[in-house]
C-alpha cells in the first residue's frame, strides 16, 4: 500500500519504530485487501471489526492497543487528525492481583538475612521497615535520620511527586532500626557527622549515646563505604522488593483495615489504585458482611 510506504518513509520515525509500524500496518493492509476495503473507507465500524479480528487471535490487550496506535498514526499522516477515530476499541488491560508473599514467607526472608555483622543488621532493619511500613524502595533509601521519630513511633516518608506522608513505626521495625543505629551505623559511617536534628532524635532514643563522627551525611541507611544506599542494594536482598509493599497492604486488609486507611499508608493519590486489594480477601468481606449487615440473619 503506497500510503503505508509514504508514512514509513517519514524521517521523524526511528528505525525501531518504523519496523514495529511495518509489522502492524502490513497485517492491517492484508486484512483490508481481503475484505475489499480501501484505506479511505476506514472508519469507526471498520476499526471495530478489526479489533474483533485481533481478539480472535487471542492477542494481549497491550498488543491490540499497539496495532490500533499504528493504524491511527497512519490515518493521521495520510488524511489529517480529523479522520482518526478516537473511540477506544482496545479491550481493558487485565488488572492482575498483587503477588503478595504470605506472612510465613516474609518471616523466612527476614530470618535468612539475620546476623550480627553491621551489614546484616542494616539489611534486616531495611527489609523489616519496607515491609512493616509499606515503603517503596526509593522511599526507604531516601530516609534521613530525622525522618524516623522513635519518640512518636512515626516515619516521615517522601513519596512520589514530592508528596509526603507519615506512617506508624511498628514495634519490630523500631527494635531492628534501633539495633542498627546502635550497633551498625556508627561503624558504617566511619567518622561521618550527623545533622543536629538527626543527632537529637538519636540521643533521645539511644540514651544520648553519641554517633557523631567526622565526615558523613544524614542518610539513615548507609552502604559499606558510608554513603547513602541506592535501590539496587534492596533488590539484591529481595528479588522483587515491591512484593513487600503488596504484602503490607494485603496483610493489613486481612487483619481488618479499611481501604481508605491503606490508601493513606501507601500514599496512593486515588482510592481506585488501592481498590485492587479489595479483591484479595473475599472471605474477610463475607465475614464483615455477615457480622455487620442488619438484613443478614446468620449473625
Amino acid at each position: 500500500m503506497d500510503a503505508i510506504d509514504r508514512f514509513l518513509a517519514s524521517p521523524s520515525l526511528s528505525e525501531a519504530t518504523r519496523k514495529a509500524y511495518r509489522f502492524d500496518l502490513d497485517a492491517f493492509s492484508r486484512w483490508l485487501d481481503g475484505r475489499g476495503v480501501s484505506l479511505e473507507q476506514v472508519d469507526v465500524r471498520v476499526l471495530s471489526e478489526y479489533v474483533t479480528e485481533l481478539g480472535r487471535h487471542r492477542l494481549a490487550p497491550a498488543t491490540i492497543g499497539r496495532h490500533l496506535a499504528s493504524i491511527r498514526s497512519l490515518l493521521r499522516h495520510a488524511f489529517g487528525p480529523g479522520r482518526v477515530p478516537e473511540t477506544p476499541f482496545a479491550p481493558r488491560k487485565v488488572r492482575h492481583l498483587p503477588d503478595a508473599p504470605k506472612t510465613e514467607e516474609v518471616e523466612e526472608l527476614l530470618d535468612g538475612l539475620d546476623g550480627e555483622e553491621p551489614l546484616a543488621l542494616r539489611n534486616v532493619a531495611l527489609v523489616e521497615l519496607v515491609y512493616s511500613a509499606g515503603l517503596r524502595s526509593a522511599e526507604a533509601v531516601a530516609l534521613d535520620l530525622g525522618d524516623v521519630d522513635f519518640e512518636q513511633e512515626l516515619v516521615h516518608v517522601r513519596g512520589k511527586g514530592g508528596k509526603e506522608r507519615v506512617v506508624p513505626l511498628g514495634e519490630e521495625a523500631a527494635l531492628r532500626l534501633a539495633q542498627y543505629l546502635r550497633d551498625a551505623r556508627p561503624e558504617l559511617a566511619r567518622g561521618v557527622p550527623l545533622g543536629e536534628e538527626a543527632a537529637y532524635r538519636l540521643r533521645i532514643y539511644l540514651a544520648a549515646r553519641p554517633l557523631l563522627a567526622k565526615g558523613a551525611n544524614d542518610a539513615f541507611f548507609l552502604s559499606a563505604r558510608g554513603r547513602r544506599l541506592d535501590t539496587s542494594t534492596l533488590r539484591r536482598l529481595v528479588e522483587h522488593p515491591h512484593r513487600l509493599r503488596h504484602a503490607f497492604a494485603t496483610h493489613l486488609l486481612e487483619g481488618g483495615a479499611d481501604l481508605r486507611t491503606i490508601q493513606e499508608l501507601l500514599g496512593h493519590s486515588s482510592l481506585s489504585t488501592t481498590q485492587v486489594y479489595s479483591h484479595v480477601d473475599g472471605k474477610r468481606l463475607r465475614r464483615v458482611y455477615d457480622a455487620a449487615h442488619p438484613r443478614d440473619r446468620r449473625g
